[in-house]
Order: structure tokens, then sequence, then C-alpha cells
């Protein structure tokens, strides 16, 4: 059985333990910023820093390293050399979102994708999970990150200005998320260019300029963006 401490009891940290628990893994401690560990490495096949990104090289070098345990991090971003002094290393992130640990946990085990590098023992912990490993070149994490970050934070933060928007004629976001669902749906069916609908994807400039001519200043800037990558796909549609 695989053995496992973390460093980091925040979502991502308690998300994990859960999951591996449930998978069979054996989780030997959680530990936090009060927890001493310099030990951490010790007795454990795989050592997992669920810190934040500024932490991690802090955390790397203050435990002491044990030659035979991988000690992996959770970063999208980063490379593995964050991770010196220790041997054998390997990065670990979840293509889920983890809003809390009994969410973070279902989502961890249901499957999914997850960007590894380094060490053959993360890649095996994912299968434990029952997910998929994508294999991430230092290189190419920075960008994989950003295109993370797009499919989720940027995506909430486009439905929290559907909800400003939608607010200033008294609806609630609730009557425009099946909305949102179902052109996901059709995204994943058909693909962004073949999914798009609307104004952009007819050329009704008219509906487009109607649109910001009542908006608030505040939220042009936000508008004028999503336009244009509507058009840049628009574009791409005609292309292939």
């Amino acid at each position: 059985m695989t053995t496992v401490r973390i460093i980091g009891h925040g979502r991502a940290g308690t998300s994990f333990a859960t999951a591996f628990g449930a998978a069979g893994v054996e989780v030997r401690g959680l530990l936090g910023r009060a927890d001493d560990v310099f030990s951490a490495a010790a007795d454990v096949d795989v050592l997992l820093l669920a810190v934040p990104d500024q932490a991690v090289v802090d955390v790397a070098w203050a435990v002491s390293p044990v030659p035979g345990t991988v000690v992996a991090h959770c970063s999208g971003a980063l490379g593995l050399e964050v991770l010196a002094p220790h041997e054998r290393v390997a990065a670990l992130h979840p293509l889920v979102t983890l809003p809390d640990p009994a969410t973070g946990a279902e989502r961890l085990g249901s499957g999914g994708y997850f960007a590894v590098a380094g060490d053959q023992a993360i890649v095996d912990l994912v299968h434990a999970l029952g997910g998929k490993a994508l294999v991430i070149p230092a290189q190419a994490r920075a960008a994989y990150h950003a295109a993370a970050c797009m499919a989720s934070n940027h995506l909430v933060a486009l439905l929290g200005q559907v909800q400003r928007v939608a607010a200033t004629v008294g609806l609630p976001l609730e009557a425009f998320l099946p909305l949102a669902r179902g052109a996901l749906d059709d995204v994943s069916r058909l693909g962004p260019a073949a999914a798009l609908t609307g104004p952009v994807s007819r050329g009704d400039l008219t509906t487009i300029e109607r649109h910001r001519q009542v908006l608030d200043p505040a939220e042009l800037g936000g508008y004028d963006a999503g336009v244009d990558l509507a058009r840049r796909l628009v574009i791409a549609g005609r292309q292939g």
C-alpha cells in the first residue's frame, strides 16, 4: 500500500487526504503551518506539498531529504526545480475545483484529469484515484495553468458579470444558468466554434452596438473582450 503524508490543511490538502483514504492510500498525517515539517518525508512513499505556490520553495527546503521519498507539489504553474534539494520529485495538479473538502474529495475520485510531472510514483497515485494523468513538461506548465484558470476562474468571473448585468433589469443569475450549462454541453459535443450562437456568429453588429449602449461603462471591457473572443471563433470556424 502506498503511504502519503500531506503538508497543508487547506481545501487542497484536506480534499486529497479524504480522496486518498477513500482510494485505499494510507495517509499518515496532515501537517499545517504550526507543525514542524523537518521529518515530514520520513517513513512515507510520497510527501505532498499542498501549499500556496509562493510557499513551495520554503517548505521544500524546510523538509529534510529522504532518498527514497518522492516530494511533490500541487502547483499547476511551477516546475520541479522548486523542490530542491530532494532527489525524487514530482508535481500533481488536479483539473477539478476544490471548493470544500467533501466536494473536492468526491471530484478528485471522479475519474478526471491530473497534470503530472516527474517521478512515476505520482502517476501511480493518479491511477489509485481512478484518474487520468496528463504529463506536462516544464516549459509548458505556465501555459497549461493559464488554460486551466480560463476554464474555471475566468468562467466564474464571467458569470459574475452576468449576475451584475442581469440585476440591472431585476433578474436573478439562476435564470441564466441553464443557458450557460447548455452552452457548455454544446461545446462538449460540437467544439467551441460549432457551438457558438448569438449576434457575433451572425455578424449582427447592430445588436452588439445596442448592447454596448445600455451597459454600464465599467462592464464594457469584459463585454468587448467576449465579443473579440467570439469573433476569433467565427474566423477559426470559417478557416476550418
